[in-house]
């Protein structure tokens, strides 16, 4: 893949959240500076507030990626943040100047409720067609429903909803696609108005939270087949292989804390099987007895060699070698964080990995509150970047000290040869230490596309 010779990053967008801090500003967009040649490496250079209190920005993608290749008339200048819980959606302008990002266009979440029957938006991707589309979890009144807004591409106006037919699935999240193959997967979180407040232990075994990959098909818009990966598991974050023949990927499930590679059969149906499982721990002092990792995030390098995800409650982010993709194998592995911290409220009373609970992770003299949630990966899959903010209801619940201190950014020194994962110790961006307060930062994007961002089809 030629992109993997890319230039290195420079400057990164994240959207940094207020919600539920007890502060009442704005959420923003920040441009930081990643560049270990910049006086102002590691700093937060710009901070474009949105229009509103309580959005809760939360995901981005662009106006045009790779799936537009070849076509000389689009340009990747424009970032579309939905908002998760005022169901707003932001679109930014960063072609007029990449590192002070301005506010082009606000669609109201009156159009997504009216014209869509559609609320809580998520993961936005854009279209070889030059559409923008966005995923949804539910309805207007949180009900879940699995959805997707269609956004026109010059205009930003809502164009209705992308899927056909009667059958829609009962809830949505993240989702990914692959004209190749005819197919495009989503996944499920739960329902809207349940989770929105926090976790609740008794909202499980009553159909609340997802168990389902659901199958599409791309020409025809319909929903055409569920994969049960369990009750609970909430699958949320799914990548397909970058390579656009592969009929093949990854989506990792939360509560269930379970990776489960799902594969086009021979058949020409879907098919998914588990191939890793994070044992959960027996704890003390904690919501429940048995702590799960709380796999929030995956994605894979570009070169489709290594899987990345991170275990946001116990606190580590884990390297896998995915030459065999139906036996990943464990190469990298590094705690900075989590819940089960030596001298914190938790004690790990049985645990089938480590042998005694974790340091407290400081980095630059600052304990880092939290655990490790977002991540980002350098086109070369040298430099991984973290952070460390889930959603502010639940940030608030498992991580009080996130609220009140601010999450960071960090970043990671890959191994590509061997693999292996290890913290750059002097990588810190303090979002603690903003003007407005401490604040909790969420993805990470590169101007030029990422890992995540971006289909090749």
């Amino acid at each position: 893949v030629s992109v993997l010779k890319g230039p290195r990053e420079e400057i990164v967008y994240v959207p940094c959240i207020y919600r539920n801090t007890g502060r009442k500003k704005p959420d923003f967009l920040a441009t930081v500076d990643v560049s270990p040649k910049s006086p102002h490496y590691c700093q937060v250079i710009h901070r474009l507030p949105m229009p509103n209190l309580g959005d809760e920005l939360h995901h981005s993608g662009w106006n045009a990626c790779s799936s537009c290749f070849g076509d000389a008339t689009k340009k990747r200048n424009r970032l579309i943040l939905p908002s998760f819980i005022s169901s707003r959606i932001y679109v930014v302008d960063v072609g007029t100047d990449l590192r002070a990002p301005r506010l082009f266009k606000v669609v109201n979440s009156e159009d997504v409720f009216w014209k869509c029957n559609l609320g809580y938006p998520h993961t936005s991707h854009c279209l070889g067609s030059g559409e923008i589309m966005i995923s949804t979890l539910g309805d207007p009144a949180g009900n879940g429903k699995g959805g997707f807004i269609l956004l026109d591409g010059e205009t930003f106006e809502i164009k209705g909803n992308w899927e056909k037919g009667d059958k829609i699935p009962p809830m949505g999240y993240d989702f990914w696609y692959q004209p190749r193959h005819n197919v495009l997967i989503s996944t499920e979180w739960g329902i809207p108005k349940c989770l929105g407040y926090g976790f609740d232990p008794n909202d499980l075994k009553k159909g609340r939270y997802g168990r389902r990959i659901n199958v599409w098909d791309w020409t025809t818009h319909t929903y055409v087949q569920a994969i049960d990966v369990g009750e609970d598991a909430a699958p949320l974050e799914i990548r397909f292989l970058h390579n656009p023949a592969a009929a093949e990927g990854y989506v990792g499930c939360t509560i269930s804390s379970a990776i489960h590679r799902f594969y086009k059969t021979e058949q020409g149906d879907w098919a998914a099987e588990k191939v890793i499982q994070v044992p959960s721990k027996k704890v003390e002092g904690w919501l429940l007895p048995d702590m799960p990792g709380f796999i929030t995030d995956i994605l894979i390098s570009l070169d489709d060699r290594f899987l990345y995800f991170s275990n946001w409650l116990h606190g580590d982010i884990r390297q896998y070698d995915i030459s065999d993709t139906r036996k990943p194998k464990l190469v990298g592995q590094v705690f900075v964080g989590g819940s089960i911290t030596k001298g914190g409220p938790v004690t790990v009373c049985r645990d089938e990995e480590l042998q005694s609970q974790p340091d407290p992770f400081f980095i630059k003299g600052k304990k880092v509150p939290g655990g490790p949630q977002m991540i980002q990966l350098s086109l070369d899959g040298k430099r991984l970047y973290v952070t460390t903010s889930l959603y502010s209801a639940w940030d608030r619940q498992f991580y009080p000290d996130l609220i009140k201190d601010g999450s960071v950014m960090l970043q990671l020194d890959v191994d590509t040869e061997q693999g292996g994962l290890t913290v750059n110790e002097s990588f810190l961006v303090d979002f603690g230490k903003e003007p407005d307060g401490p604040c909790l930062a969420h993805e990470i994007r590169y101007p030029g596309g990422d890992c995540t961002s971006d289909i090749w089809v």
